[in-house]
């Protein structure tokens, strides 16, 4: 463990004790004492000396810490803090095993989130700093790669705010040209930054709506054209991003659409192919995707006269531009799910979460997923500290935090 006493008079030393771990954190430790086994006097290890040390050296030593350590000398100095997230650093130790959490989110959140490690099976808290706290932690509005977007209203000027909890860093984003009401906003993450998509209206309810995209690189905003023709208004269910593009599963009819994030086209994805129901029998459809293996799911209910009686996964297969069955919920947990939606399907939502397909509910604390590794249900269970008196406005997210996710 690292550990840094404030003394005002006497020099900083480093002392060593003998130790069968091989592991630096576990027997390296600052200490203002003199010791009997410090490797010089204190005269030798002036402060002036050590503050000092050439960064490659620097940088050496700190590749020997654990992950948590390292999370908390990022408060020791600036110096140490740039180090650590300095490009060269994260590139050359990169293999940080980090946990992955689903983050939740309600709209009497304010300081705080709820966070599930599906490995642990445990609970721990997601604090925000007070700069977000109050204003933001009721509006998340999406998460990738280890970063949160948040919406913010600041003496009625509304913004976005882009978060990293790892590093606490932050940035405010300001729309176009005016404040709007934003629809289906997505964050999508790439190694070069990434990008903010949303849906803006115009000044009039008679006027088409347009597609704005924020790009990070540049730190500029674009408007395209083209979105009343794809999707409705009142379309509220969040685009995935596969190949490049974000992906829409509309009803009424039924139809998937994506619009290229780089030049705003809009796109129709064949649905009559391969094994897939007819129109008439789909009480809903959400699609997920998965970034590493790059496959894009749907996840279906099936029926008849608007009610579910089976829930199915497809895989698309671009190469023949075909949707394969490759699961059916079982029949007990179907009862159970669908009894907690009420057969009100828009509140059904899904996400995609390390090798698990998400199925939330809004009305509902609970998440059911399936793990397409090991072709399994389960249920992650509500969270202890939930206060009872949430009822309904229960939004997940996948967190997987990153030190290397630039705002």
């Amino acid at each position: 463990m690292f550990r840094l006493r404030a003394h005002a008079k006497k020099p900083i030393t480093i002392t060593t004790t003998t130790t069968t771990s091989s592991t630096a954190s576990d027997f390296l430790y600052w200490s203002p004492e003199s010791s009997p086994t410090a490797l010089s006097s204190p005269r030798d290890m002036d402060p002036t000396i050590w503050s000092n040390l050439p960064n490659h050296l620097l940088d050496h030593i700190l590749s020997f810490l654990p992950f948590k350590t390292l999370i908390s000398l990022r408060s020791i100095s600036r110096h140490l803090r740039s180090l650590i997230l300095s490009p060269t650093f994260l590139s050359d130790h990169s293999s940080f095993s980090l946990p992955s959490f689903l983050l939740l989110c309600h709209p009497q959140s304010f300081n705080s989130f709820p966070l599930f490690n599906p490995n642990l099976i445990s609970w721990c808290t997601l604090p925000l700093p007070r700069s977000l706290s109050v204003t933001c932690a009721s509006s998340l509005l999406s998460s990738s790669h280890g970063l949160l977007c948040f919406s913010r209203s600041i003496s009625s000027v509304s913004s976005l705010s882009i978060f990293n909890p790892l590093t606490r860093s932050s940035r405010s984003i300001k729309f176009p040209s005016y404040s709007f009401p934003f629809e289906l906003l997505s964050l999508v993450t790439s190694p070069d930054g990434y990008k903010i998509f949303t849906l803006c209206p115009s000044s009039s309810a008679a006027s088409s709506r347009s597609v704005c995209l924020y790009d990070s690189g540049d730190r500029t905003w674009r408007k395209f054209g083209g979105v009343d023709q794809v999707l409705p208004r009142g379309f509220n269910q969040d685009g995935v991003f596969y190949n490049g593009s974000l992906y829409f599963a509309r009803s009424e009819p039924f139809l998937i659409v994506s619009v290229d994030l780089n030049d705003g086209k809009w796109t129709t994805t064949a649905t009559g192919h391969g094994v897939f129901p007819a129109e008439d029998h789909i009480t809903f459809a959400r699609l997920v995707s998965d970034p590493e293996k790059k496959i894009l799911y749907m996840v279906g209910g099936i029926g008849s006269n608007g009610i579910c009686r089976s829930i199915k996964i497809w895989e698309f297969k671009d190469e023949t531009e075909s949707w394969i069955e490759t699961e059916t919920l079982p029949d007990i947990v179907c009862r159970k799910f669908t009894s907690v939606c009420y057969h009100n399907y828009e509140h059904v939502y899904c996400l995609w979460h390390k090798e698990m397909i998400c199925v939330c509910c809004y009305n509902w604390p609970e998440i059911l997923f399936f793990h397409v590794g090991r072709r399994t249900w389960h249920w992650v269970p509500k969270c202890p500290s939930l206060p009872e008196k949430w009822s309904c406005g229960f939004r997940w997210f996948s967190f997987v935090p990153s030190l290397s996710a630039s705002v």
